[in-house]
């Protein structure tokens, strides 16, 4: 089984401040999952931790049955693909690749072998004699990919390996390493901060902040279903129109959305995503002025303002909007949401 388990892990670099905090996580065997959140949110470390290149101040990691907490990286049979790969220079392709295998003595018609599949599955056979300076980033990533399958590992782990390609290099590699783990099923972990790659590529997403786990779930829970005003925010671009409201007498209303929130609270977060955003003629009241239209191509997005709100919509585009022209709004009532202004938790 190549089940991870993370129970109760704390990891502090100065004894004061936990860079992961009481962290607990159950991976299954063969699970895509992504660790998504901002900079500094601890997911590279979780990562570190997990490969043996972190030690922690308390917690176990599991592998399956087996207790790996105080193994060393090279015996724990996982294998790790950098931001930066970690190629050595100096030496071919087909070395870069082999390296691991040629120090455990391995038998050279074992390596060829090994080595012709991999770069047969990663298209590079014909990189095999250069080395890594004669390759582009795209290629030095398929490079360092194919040196952590020839392993066979249990667990795959990817620590935002797309970051350093340009946007249609990312695409199409973020498409071979989706395709090679389908191919594959290798239980896979992956940080990146790029929520189009999470969304895209993950069976499951774990969004973190602050050493936490904000929420976890599937690419499809995490839009339509978020549990706090962070996830909220955090997952959807552009991200989810967030409006404080004040309650009068504990009702709300915003555009065409009107209701009653039980409690003492006195306002509220009202959130709401630019897609579910539909633009009217001006009626004469309430109407938004149009600031901004962002043209990409297959849509357009709007931002509008009222007084001190600032929304932003999603439109078709061929639509006839332009800028400082006024309009109402409509929101699409199967699709809002409501926050805590406090504890910024869903309602």
């Amino acid at each position: 089984m190549s089940d991870i388990q993370l129970k109760n892990i704390v990891k502090s670099y100065d004894g004061i401040h936990p860079v992961i905090d009481d962290f607990n996580l159950n991976i299954k065997d063969g699970e895509f999952v992504v660790l998504l959140g901002p900079s500094g949110c601890g997911k590279s470390t979780l990562l570190r931790i997990i490969a043996g290149l972190e030690e922690i101040d308390s917690g176990k990691v599991y592998l399956g049955e087996k207790d790996i907490t105080k193994e060393e990286p090279k015996d724990r049979n996982i294998a790790m693909v950098f931001q930066n790969y970690a190629l050595y220079p100096h030496m071919t392709v087909y070395d870069n690749i082999s390296i691991g295998l040629q120090l455990r003595k391995i038998p050279k018609k074992e390596i060829d072998d090994a080595v012709a599949n991999v770069a047969k599955v990663l298209n590079i056979e014909e990189l095999l004699k250069r080395k890594p300076r004669q390759l582009s980033g795209g290629q030095m990533q398929r490079v360092a990919l194919a040196r952590a399958m020839i392993r066979q590992p249990k667990v795959f782990l990817m620590d935002e390996p797309l970051s350093n390609l340009d946007s249609k290099l990312r695409i199409k590699t973020r498409e071979e390493i989706l395709r090679l783990y389908q191919d594959l099923g290798t239980t896979t972990i992956y940080v990146t901060h790029d929520q189009v790659e999470a969304m895209t590529m993950a069976t499951r997403i774990v969004i973190m902040n602050q050493g936490k786990i904000m929420q976890k779930g599937s690419p499809d829970e995490l839009y339509f279903n978020p549990k706090n005003r962070f996830v909220a925010s955090f997952i959807g671009t552009p991200q989810m129109n967030l409006v404080d409201l004040t309650l009068n007498h504990g009702h709300y209303h915003f555009a065409n959305l009107q209701g009653k929130v039980s409690g003492e609270i006195e306002s509220i977060v009202l959130g709401f995503r630019p897609e579910h955003v539909k633009l009217l003629p001006p009626q004469g009241t309430n109407d938004f002025t149009i600031n901004l239209v962002e043209h990409l191509g297959s849509e357009k997005i709007i931002t509008l303002k009222k007084d001190q709100v600032e929304i932003k919509a999603k439109t078709p585009p061929h639509g006839p909007w332009k800028r400082m022209e006024k309009c109402a709004i409509e929101i699409d009532d199967q699709y809002f949401y409501l926050f805590d202004p406090i504890t910024e938790e869903r309602i």
